[in-house]
């Protein structure tokens, strides 16, 4: 999510473009979500949960909060530091080069906040889901005032996905336009066939009580309640640019942003392709407005940026891929296997054809449904390695990418950190769910 001060923000610039049709709206998101071509970089957004050190269980007070965070961006750092709305805290890399340059910088900058926190008693603690309650908001801004608002329709799992959730996401590039096992097509398929695996392997946010009393990833169940819509990924049997546009125009529009620094209009139960026919697109037939919307206003080309940011699919196209289903990870170290994994089993050809053979089985014995609701993801994230399909998968899929690591350049420490993770979860049939203490004391989860 786009950073927001706790400071109440200024209204957004009114916009500078025309109103969009239908046709144009196509193209947009096209020329937006797949950019094609050789794939080269790699980057890395974490977000952590922030603790008292010595008494974790206890919820901190806005204004320690605020003072955290005004530590931290006073900092100078290489990645883009962001608060989201329960107060934690994200580093977002750069799109680096090489696996080396992703992991180094993050490592550095982490270091430098770590030690910012400590001098104030507190720690940075990657758990896919805050234990602590109740849940409170702390970013007050129209976007989170629309977005709560929203998702309170449904149920309370969107306020748990923004004030109690931590992940950490992978981003890799499309891929080439051409097809083969480095093409956009095979590893946009890719990326959800794995999703499961990647759900299971990392799963970090165990629920003892409510709803996913019993998961493994109760941070996966909270996304697939937040909307029926929203959260899901587009059909697979159709072309990645066709599908994700389908799926983003045919998704309810979560607000109307005001320039006049009002309320943000919730126009329930339209679509935006909904709003783009009320538009008046000379090439599509006449719609009327539903009961309550006649007064909206034609959206822009700024309008359907916007409204790509209000969906979260597993997998967001974002020009690159945008992994959104990894559990934040435990440990000083542990949110780097999930980057390493990834980039391994996506650009190294060797491995992501193993990787590919070894997740597609999986999901042909599962059905067709979309993530994050088909009935894999829901035994992923309710089970870990615990399911035998997904050990068997993981399996072959963390063993490739240990052997493509070197070949990708990757260092001794990167190599060793991965391997004891295959060793102690993964070959075992295990996930850090299963050792999550989550409310232990720091000094006692850096000696595990």
């Amino acid at each position: 999510m786009p950073q927001d001060s706790p400071t109440p923000p200024r209204p957004p610039a009114p916009p500078t473009t025309a109103p969009l049709t239908e046709t144009q709206a196509e193209e947009l998101i096209h020329g937006i979500c797949f950019k094609t071509g050789p794939p080269r970089l790699i980057g890395a957004e974490l977000e952590w949960l922030v603790m008292d050190a010595e008494r974790p269980e206890q919820p901190l007070s806005a204004e320690r909060l605020r003072a955290a965070h005004a530590a931290a961006r006073a900092l100078s750092l290489n990645s883009r530091l962001t608060v989201e709305p329960g107060g934690q805290l994200e580093l977002s890399s750069a799109p680096a080069a090489s696996l080396s340059g992703c992991v180094d910088g993050l490592q550095a900058d982490l270091t430098a906040v770590r030690g910012a926190l400590l001098a104030r008693g507190l720690v940075l603690r990657g758990l896919g889901r805050d234990p602590r309650r109740p849940y409170r908001r702390l970013l007050n801004s129209p976007r989170y005032d629309a977005m709560e608002a929203y998702f309170d329709r449904t149920g309370p799992a969107g306020r748990v996905m923004m004030c109690a959730s931590a992940s950490v996401q992978v981003c890799v590039d499309a891929g080439y336009e051409e097809p083969g096992v480095l093409g956009h097509g095979r590893r946009w398929r890719l990326a959800h066939l794995l999703g499961a695996v990647l759900v299971a392997a990392f799963a970090n946010s165990p629920a003892r009580e409510g709803p996913y009393a019993g998961w493994c990833c109760a941070r996966q169940g909270v996304w697939g309640d937040i909307d029926s819509r929203r959260a899901l990924a587009p059909p697979l049997d159709v072309e990645p640019r066709a599908g994700w546009t389908r799926q983003a125009l045919d998704t309810e529009v979560m607000c109307v942003r005001s320039y006049e620094g009002e309320a943000w209009e919730m126009p329930r139960g339209t679509t935006f392709r909904d709003w783009l026919r009320m538009g008046g697109d000379p090439g599509q037939p006449a719609h009327s407005a539903p009961p309550g919307r006649a007064g909206l206003r034609p959206p822009t080309a700024e309008d359907l940026e916007y409204h790509l940011t209000t969906l979260f699919p597993p997998v967001r196209p974002r020009g690159h891929l945008e992994l959104r289903m990894i559990d934040a990870q435990p440990g000083d170290d542990g949110w780097l296997v999930p980057v390493a994994v990834v980039h391994a089993l996506f650009d190294d050809p060797e491995a992501a054809e193993t990787a590919y053979r070894a997740t597609k089985a999986l999901s042909d014995a599962h059905g067709p449904r979309p993530s994050p609701r088909n009935p894999l993801w829901r035994s992923a994230a309710r089970h870990g390695l615990a399911d035998p399909d997904l050990r068997t998968a993981a399996t072959a899929c963390f063993l490739a990418a240990a052997e493509a690591l070197p070949r990708l350049g990757a260092s001794r420490h990167v190599q060793e950190t991965v391997g004891a993770f295959t060793e102690r979860f993964v070959l075992r049939g295990r996930c850090p769910a299963d050792d999550a203490s989550p409310l232990q004391p720091a000094a006692k989860e850096a000696r595990r």
